[in-house]
């Protein structure tokens, strides 16, 4: 995508003295700009490492963008254009401002305007490494969260085959009682008949454990 912000300072030659018009004036800022925009390299080599995020002045400095003798840089320029003398002023006023001080300082503006697209496009390299950087770090992540996944699935049909395999149990523990149960009650119940030959009162139980008899209270029997 095409910068905007460097069209404020492009200015168009002018050695005859003949007016040119807007469409010639658009025409040879957009090819100056292009002129300077190539001599400039498309992505630079960032020299040392940057660790986490970077300020820009670490960005700049790792992308070798040297300060010029002047000192006039886009960020000078850009610092001037938002100082109270010129804030609130036209912008044409603002922009023949600036060119009257690069002029003062023998300063090219084609300097500010390289020294400009490098830090933009170092902050673009920048940018598509940190990109880089965060689509790696989503690939190993979105893995690692398959790979938590499968196993929290294993887990989990473990656990699940655990608590099935104790409600089995319980099942078949209470299968055995009932079918206990009800073979002690056909044992009951014929030693009851038994016994009902020679008592008034029949003391066996059928059908059922006999109920505990109630603690006694406090203070008796002791």
């Amino acid at each position: 995508m095409a910068k905007k912000w460097y069209s404020f300072f492009v200015t168009v030659d002018r050695e005859t003295g003949a007016a040119a018009s807007p469409a010639e004036g658009q025409a040879s800022a957009a090819q100056t700009v292009a002129d300077i925009a190539a001599s400039v390299a498309a992505e630079p080599q960032f020299t040392t490492p940057i660790a986490g995020r970077a300020s820009f002045e670490e960005i700049y400095r790792a992308a070798e963008i040297q300060e010029p003798a002047h000192g006039y840089t886009i960020l000078k320029v850009a610092s001037m254009l938002q100082s109270e003398h010129l804030r609130g002023l036209p912008g044409e006023v603002r922009r023949s401002s600036i060119l009257v001080a690069l002029d003062a300082a023998a300063v090219k503006l084609a300097e500010v305007i390289e020294d400009a697209v490098k830090r933009d496009r170092a902050l673009d390299t920048y940018e598509r490494l940190l990109e880089k950087n965060l689509e790696e770090l989503e690939g190993r992540k979105m893995e690692e969260n398959r790979r938590v996944e499968a196993e929290m699935e294993k887990l989990v049909a473990e656990y699940r085959a655990r608590i099935q395999a104790n409600s089995d149990e319980i099942a078949r523990e209470k299968e055995r009682f009932y079918g206990w149960r009800l073979q002690k009650q056909q044992e009951e119940m014929k030693i009851a008949e038994a016994v009902s030959y020679f008592v008034s009162e029949n003391p066996i139980t059928a059908g059922g454990a006999a109920a505990a008899p109630p603690p006694a209270p406090k203070g008796e029997g002791t």
